[in-house]
């Protein structure tokens, strides 16, 4: 299969996932960072990221004050 054959084959966002194992696959193998290095960082993005969701969504409490 060609590029150009994976890039028609996939949706957008399958594009997407591609571009980041492939990305993240050469960083890895090149040495640029390691594996317990992505997972560490990751995994921080993860805990912001709900972290940043729980401050958006208002507390059950706020939300039934009249």
């Amino acid at each position: 299969m060609t590029f150009e054959q994976a890039m028609e084959l996939l949706s957008r966002e399958e594009r997407f996932r591609a571009t980041v194992y492939a990305m993240n696959t050469l960083l890895i193998d090149k040495a640029v960072y390691t594996r317990e290095e992505f997972e560490r960082l990751f995994v921080e993005w993860a805990q912001k990221e709900e972290q940043r969701k729980g401050q958006a969504q208002p507390s059950t409490a706020a939300a039934l004050r009249p």
